[in-house]
Formats: C-alpha cells, sequence, structure tokens
C-alpha cells in the first residue's frame, strides 16, 4: 500500500469539503436544504466582463502559454485601479503579481518564505488556510486571540511581551473573515510598526474591501509598509468571479521576486481570456458597487431578522458578505447549533469554530444567497415560533 506524505497527517479535509457533502446528500434525499454556510457569490460578473472574455478567446495567442507574471495590460489595470480606490501607487512591471486566485497565494507565499521550525502568526478567529497551509510546509502556526471586546483586532502589546523570537510570517485579514470587522488607517499603520519591531513579513488578506464598505482601505498605504508587508488580493468577492480564480500579490519587488519562483514553478500562466475579463471588471464604473451594495444591503437586512428569530446578536456596522452572529446565551455549542438548524429547520450556517477558539458560540450567515431565499428562511422560523406558541 502507498501511504500518503507525513505532512497530511497536520491537516484535515477542509471543512467545507466534508459539510458540504452532507448537505448535499440531504438535498439529493429532498430535502429543501438554504446554504447559508458559504461565500460563494451566486451574482453574475457584468456584461462587460463576460464580453470581454467571449471577444478575447478568438485572438492571435489566446490559447497558449500565457506569461507567468500576467498580461501588461492586467498588471497596468490593477495599478491603476490600486492608485484610484486605495490611493496606493504601485509599479506594474515589478510590484504586482497576478494569481490564480488569492488561496492559492497563500501557498505561494508560505513555500517562498518559510522554513521548517519557523512560527507563523495567525489569527483566532481567522481562514483556516492560514493555518493548513502553515503545517503543510512544516512551520508552526502560532494563534493570536481576537476577540469581540477588541473590536476583532490584535492586543499588539500584549502579543510584544511573548516568544517572537522564531516567528517569520504574521497573516491578518482586514476587513476581518469572519466577523467583517474594519481596522482603520491608525490600526493598520500599528500593524505594520509591529511587523517591522519585530522584523516578521506581515501579510493581509484584503478581498472584501468593497462589499458593503464606504471607505476601502490597503495595508499598502500604511507608513512604512514597503519592504515588511505583502497583501493578497482577489476579484472573487468583488466582481462575482470566484470561479475565474482570479487573484494578485502586492508588495515589493524582493518579495515579489521570491514568491515569483514558487509560482513559476506551479503553474504556466492564467488563460489570456480571463485576463481580458479581469481587466474589464477592474475597470468598472462606481455603478457597478452601488448595485452590488444594494444587493448585499437587502441581504443582510433580511439575515439580521433571520438572526433576531434565533436570539443572535451581531453588529450592525460590520461589513463584507457575511453576518458573523453570538449565539443566545445558554446555547449548545456551534456546532450542535448549526446541526439542529440543518435537521429541524433545513437551513444550513457556518459555526464559529472552524475559524478557531475565539469562534466557540458564534455563528456564520453567507449573503451568497437570493433574498427571495432568505426570507424563506425567516418564513420557516417564523412558522416555527408561531406553532410553539399555540
Amino acid at each position: 500500500m502507498i501511504e500518503e506524505a507525513k505532512r497530511l497527517s497536520a491537516v484535515a479535509e477542509y471543512y467545507f469539503s466534508t459539510k458540504l457533502r452532507e448537505v448535499r446528500g440531504l438535498m439529493a434525499q429532498g430535502r429543501p436544504v438554504i446554504n447559508m454556510g458559504i461565500g460563494s457569490p451566486d451574482l453574475s460578473p457584468s456584461q462587460e466582463v463576460l464580453d470581454s472574455l467571449s471577444q478575447s478567446i478568438r485572438e492571435a495567442g489566446a490559447h497558449q502559454y500565457q506569461s507567468y507574471q500576467g498580461l501588461p495590460e492586467l498588471r497596468q489595470t490593477i495599478s491603476e485601479f490600486y492608485s484610484h480606490k486605495f490611493g496606493v501607487n504601485l509599479d506594474p512591471d515589478s510590484e504586482i503579481l497576478p494569481l490564480m486566485g488569492s488561496k492559492e497565494g497563500i501557498m505561494h507565499i508560505s513555500m517562498a518564505f518559510l522554513n521548517p521550525g519557523d512560527r507563523v502568526l495567525i489569527p483566532d478567529p481567522g481562514y483556516p488556510t492560514y493555518a493548513s497551509v502553515t503545517r503543510l510546509v512544516g512551520a508552526e502556526p502560532v494563534f493570536y486571540p481576537l476577540s469581540e471586546a477588541g473590536g476583532w483586532f490584535p492586543d499588539l502589546e500584549a502579543l510584544s511581551r511573548t516568544d517572537l523570537s522564531s516567528v517569520k510570517m504574521m497573516w491578518a485579514s482586514y476587513p476581518h473573515m469572519p466577523t467583517g470587522a474594519r481596522a482603520s488607517e491608525r490600526q493598520l499603520e500599528a500593524l505594520v510598526t509591529f511587523a517591522r519591531e519585530h522584523d516578521i513579513l506581515l501579510v493581509n488578506d484584503n478581498p472584501y474591501s468593497f462589499v458593503l464598505t464606504d471607505k476601502p482601505l490597503s495595508i499598502l498605504g500604511a507608513p512604512g509598509a514597503p519592504g515588511q508587508v505583502l497583501e493578497l488580493n482577489s476579484l472573487s468577492k468583488t466582481f462575482n468571479m470566484a470561479g475565474w480564480r482570479v487573484g494578485m500579490v502586492l508588495g515589493d519587488k524582493r518579495l515579489l521576486n521570491a514568491v515569483l519562483k514558487v509560482k513559476s514553478n506551479m503553474d504556466s500562466g492564467m488563460f489570456y481570456g480571463i485576463q481580458k475579463g479581469a481587466v474589464a471588471a477592474l475597470k468598472s464604473d462606481p455603478s457597478w458597487f452601488d448595485r452590488l451594495d444594494a444587493v448585499y444591503h437587502r441581504r443582510r437586512e433580511a439575515v439580521h431578522e433571520l438572526a433576531d428569530l434565533l436570539g443572535c446578536r451581531y453588529d450592525r456596522d460590520a461589513v463584507g458578505m457575511f453576518v458573523w452572529a453570538r449565539l443566545p446565551d445558554g446555547s449548545p455549542g456551534s456546532e450542535t447549533f448549526i446541526d439542529d438548524l440543518l435537521y429541524r429547520h433545513n437551513i444550513f450556517v457556518a459555526p464559529g469554530t472552524i475559524f478557531g477558539s475565539q469562534g466557540a458560540g458564534y455563528i456564520r450567515f453567507s449573503l451568497c444567497v437570493p433574498e427571495e431565499k432568505i426570507r424563506e428562511a425567516v418564513g420557516r422560523l417564523q412558522a416555527d415560533k408561531s406553532k410553539k406558541e399555540d
């Protein structure tokens, strides 16, 4: 029997990979499950994006291997997007590297900078892939706690008093996933200062800046960021292009060259048509963002009604495409709570515990569900409540 690599013993299959099999199994049995667990946009890209893809596939060379660094036009458009939206100026030739999705970038960055035994600061709660990739490359996750009382921002003074001697890298994600907390300019500057003082590579994962936010920020605009900070971004959420797999990593030329060494050995370039579609998306006019926010605003209001019926508490000022909600006092654990919701009401939401120990007592609703489906979920709980009152 062929044995799997020892590194796999440090990770498990991704939660949503296994849980969604269970959900699909229930649906195959005829159960009307409303899936509010995963952040996969259900809306379509703009017509301009689709037209750009359609037209580009007929161009000469469209089906050949493409540059590992992406089309010059794509890098230039990313540069203009960052300048216009974030006020950050980046050299398109040396400070921008397109990726096949930002999730792949987590692996590329980790392989480029981490050695076995290095330690990595990871937010708790946070995106589970940070920890799993850290383990896959033989490094050690060190979780730093985030709390509702602390605004889901780390206590950097307390963190500075811990042993950081072997810490090589730190993951952050603002706007924060899964809580939707925002970081101010001052807080982003504090993160950069912390990284500089302790000689840590700081990576901010920033795919949610344009969903229900009125002031998008990039950590690359913070003083002291050059040479110390990388930022990941993605077209998945902002432009409804999750399946297209278009992301980017941005930062100092020396840092990006290290990532490119990994990337160029992992893929053979992004499909030409997808890159042209990405260019069209990044050139979207302000009305695109307004229309997107209008849809998510209506959905968020409906989710708030759903959370109210469940007796949960949540932050109305949170941003992004999720609602992070605290369970009522005395509730069973998050996973027991969501299973009860699934099997009694055919509504699936994510338990907070999959994002870390600090997620205990919380659940996460996705806004990637049509408003009428959210209203249907509300109706189910209202009907159940009325039945109990009768």
